[in-house]
């Protein structure tokens, strides 16, 4: 009897060590950050602005206390790369600016992404992401792509920041740039107090993709203030979306009938998304 209960539980240790070791593999292969195997362009001396999230606690309302959290890594690194890698100038932003929380869990070893892992080795861009500018100090108009990341943290400051909506919206009627806007996930936040000359919201009617209530749902991160699916239709918005057994494996990617906002819908969207965005330039 002692020989099978020892034998059993050397099976379950031995389970579960292999299951830790194939897990990112499993993750992967469910959806978790897909590959992008599609046209790459190269866009050399254009600029990209990358805004994030500066809000660093995963708390509750009326809470100051949590656990760590801020700019999800991969919307932020996927991105980046697919700009630097295709010639761009790429500058990174932030509400409040200086360091930018980065979501610890997010660099874990069960969904790290090969962009992470290169961001990790990378002392340009940590010193962008350590010392970000401040968006009041950024002229929105010298970008040709503008590109909201998203994370738990953004969820507490980018669709509150009057600062960020105005900026948007100024750079959107820049008609010597003529910026494509983009985000991923919680960054569609970032849009919602973007308006027109006549002060209707900019992304009314328009077709528009962030994380759906369902994922949140999913995830059991409910406390966080504002929900992108929610406050997108709140806003006007032609919500679209895709689903999966589990949300956190689907992936979308929106482009409006006017080519001017791109946006994803999760975690596993910002490579085609990025990609997009500098299709529809390279085509002008």
């Amino acid at each position: 009897m002692a020989s099978t209960l020892k034998k059993i539980i050397i099976g379950l240790v031995a389970l579960a060590i292999l299951i830790a070791i194939t897990l990112p593999t499993i993750l992967h292969k469910a959806g978790m950050h897909p590959a992008y195997n599609g046209p790459t362009t190269t866009l050399p001396g254009k600029r990209a602005l990358i805004i994030t999230t500066s809000h660093a606690v995963l708390n509750n309302p009326g809470e100051t206390t949590g656990d760590a959290t801020g700019v999800m890594a991969s919307e932020m690194t996927h991105p980046y790369y697919t700009f630097t890698d295709g010639g761009m100038k790429v500058d990174l932003a932030s509400i409040q600016g200086g360091e930018i929380p980065v979501d610890p869990e997010t660099l874990s070893r069960a969904i790290i992404s090969p962009e992470d892992k290169r961001y990790l080795a990378d002392a340009t861009l940590q010193a962008k992401v350590k010392n970000s500018l401040k968006i009041d100090d950024v002229d929105f108009n010298q970008y040709d792509i503008i590109f909201l990341a998203g994370g738990w943290g953004a969820a507490y400051d980018l669709g509150q920041s009057k600062v960020l909506g105005e900026k948007i919206s100024e750079a959107y009627f820049n008609t010597d740039k003529t910026p494509v806007i983009g985000s991923v996930c919680h960054g569609a936040l970032g849009l919602i107090q973007a308006k027109d000359e006549n002060g209707q919201l900019l992304i009314a009617g328009r077709k528009i993709t962030g994380v759906t209530d369902k994922q949140i749902k999913e995830l059991g991160i409910t406390a966080t203030p504002l929900h992108p699916e929610t406050e997108l239709r709140k806003a006007g918005a032609v919500f679209e979306s895709s689903t999966a057994f589990v949300d956190m494996f689907a992936t979308h990617v929106t482009v409006d009938d006017e080519k001017r906002f791109v946006t994803g819908q999760n975690q596993n969207s910002g490579l085609e998304t990025a990609h997009k965005i500098m299709a529809i330039i390279a085509e002008r």
